[in-house]
């Protein structure tokens, strides 16, 4: 064989063996195996892909389109008054709106599709236009890579218990409201009363016409948004009531689990009517109130051939609310000895294990109302140390008539509603925060002082269709941020808001450090 012969043949032999043999390198990321079809290392086995950017569970995780883990970080975008919707104007949502979110931060937005909004005048009977109207702000959302939670928001049932939420037809209301008249309490207290409870029971207990009802008013907003880009799933029902046993809701270590049990029947008929029409996004369940409240155990069950399953839970500490009720001459059980720090950790432990027993995943979709920041970061914090997202307790104000901050304009994120320059600064600094938006692997630990600066994250490396992207914001890092990383390669400027980590390999941990520039 001469020279040239020769060369030729290690030339063909070096070809082949770099075409057939595993690699863990491949466009500067790494791989398990051979490169995928779409050209990332390490990447997910080759499937159908689907071309709509959706949140879907995978085990106790949200992941995207490019199998990497999701945290939220969100807000809440709810108008409580007619119309229903948030207006086109600087009061309301605008696109200047969806700009200063993702400018600041904030990748996910619950959005409040109210059961009364959708079907107002009789089941079955769907306002078209209430859909087109919220849609507007569906696709500013969108076009921006925040993610949508649909939420049927309700407080109070609606406006005959001064509420709002659930349409007229509706509200099962009992003999107590036929006796006594409406209550005339507020929020939150007429929850209490044997009223707003009766009705709640009818309501769980119905099955007729007002449970269709329900069903074909979200079968008409999945139908809407089933192939919607950056959605997140359907939040059924904001804030089920127990009914009149809710004062065993709030016994510790006991709860009211039969409440929940009341309740998911309710839910899984809306579910099945959901699945004839999207087969894919998720669907989110609550449970009874006071579990947002005190963290006692739920009574849900895994929800048959449902894999998309989400846990939507709120935190909020009971303590003021019990008290005011209490002076209000309400029936409040004296067994309330903790603090509101156990009650906020208990809830974050009670969401995992129910999303354990239940098959789903687990996620914060209100806490806060409130300019307290030694509140906010205390619940952040947990939400970081039990890497658990979350969505803040709201945007703007939006005259909310039904909101643990009362009248006083605590909830929103600015001083005006009008006015995106007028950001509560002490507020801001515990919100938006440093945190992992989308991770190449499986978080293992997190943590985030906003005070020092001081960001800590570490992961497990899996495969994935994109980098790690930690989101760190200027308001924390004026003069910019030193990172100290070990698994991975930073692939973004310095400084850059975004900062993206390209994994080394094909296994192991990412540990990431990140410092402030004095």
């Amino acid at each position: 064989m001469n020279n040239k012969a020769r060369l030729f043949f290690v030339l063909i032999t070096v070809l082949t063996l770099a075409a057939v043999l595993p690699s863990c390198k491949s466009n500067g990321r790494s791989t398990p195996g051979s490169v995928s079809d779409n050209g990332y290392a390490c990447a997910v086995p080759a499937q159908t892909p689907d071309t709509v950017p959706r949140l879907q569970r995978d085990g106790r995780w949200l992941v995207d389109h490019h199998h990497r883990v999701v945290i939220s970080h969100g807000v809440n975008l709810v108008w409580k008054l007619a119309p229903y919707f948030p207006p086109n104007n600087l009061e309301g949502f605008t696109a200047a709106d969806a700009d200063w979110l993702v400018e600041h931060g904030f990748n996910s937005a619950r959005i409040g599709t109210l059961w009364t909004g959708v079907s107002p005048d009789a089941p079955g009977q769907i306002d078209q236009s209430y859909l087109i109207a919220w849609d507007r702000i569906v696709q500013l959302l969108a076009e921006r890579g925040i993610w949508i939670l649909f939420d049927f928001h309700q407080d109070m049932l609606g406006e005959l218990y001064q509420g709002e939420g659930v349409p007229e037809w509706g509200i099962p209301s009992g003999v107590t409201t036929t006796v006594l008249g409406s209550p005339t309490l507020g929020f939150p207290f007429n929850y209490f009363t044997p009223q707003v409870s009766e009705a709640f029971d009818n309501l769980w207990a119905e099955q007729g016409q007002i449970w269709q009802g329900f069903s074909a008013a979200w079968q008409a907003v999945a139908s809407k948004w089933a192939e919607q880009k950056y959605s997140m799933g359907y939040d059924l029902l904001n804030e089920p009531w127990a009914g009149l046993e809710w004062a065993t809701c709030i016994v510790p270590e006991l709860g009211c689990p039969t409440s929940d049990r009341e309740i998911q029947p309710f839910f899984e008929q809306a579910i099945s009517a959901i699945r004839d029409v999207d087969r894919k996004n998720m669907v989110w369940i609550e449970p009874q109130l006071l579990a947002g409240g005190t963290g006692t155990p739920t009574g849900f069950t895994p929800i048959a051939g449902e894999s998309q399953l989400g846990y939507s839970v709120h935190n909020y500490c009971p303590l003021t609310a019990f008290l005011q009720a209490a002076d209000l001459g309400l029936p409040i059980p004296d067994v309330l000895p903790d603090t509101c720090e156990n009650f906020e950790a208990k809830v974050f432990e009670q969401a995992r294990i129910t999303s354990a027993r239940i098959g789903a995943v687990e996620l914060v979709t209100e806490f806060g109302a409130s300019d307290d920041p030694v509140l906010l970061n205390r619940v952040a914090n947990l939400a970081d140390s039990h890497l658990t997202g979350w969505q803040y307790w709201a945007y703007k104000n939006w005259n909310d008539p039904t909101t643990q901050s009362q009248e006083s304009g605590a909830q929103g994120l600015f001083a005006d509603d009008r006015d995106l320059t007028t950001a509560k600064l002490d507020k801001l600094k515990e919100l938006e925060r440093s945190y992992p938006q989308a991770t190449a692997g499986i978080p293992l630990e997190l943590s985030f002082d906003t005070i020092s600066g001081d960001f800590h994250y570490r992961y497990q490396i899996r495969p994935a269709n994109a980098n790690t992207e930690i989101y760190l914001p200027k308001l924390h890092y004026p003069a910019g941020y030193k990172v100290t990383v070990s698994g991975a390669t930073v692939m973004s400027a310095a400084n850059e808001s975004v900062l993206i980590l390209q994994n080394n390999s094909c296994e192991g941990e990412v540990e990431v450090v990140v410092s402030k520039l004095m």
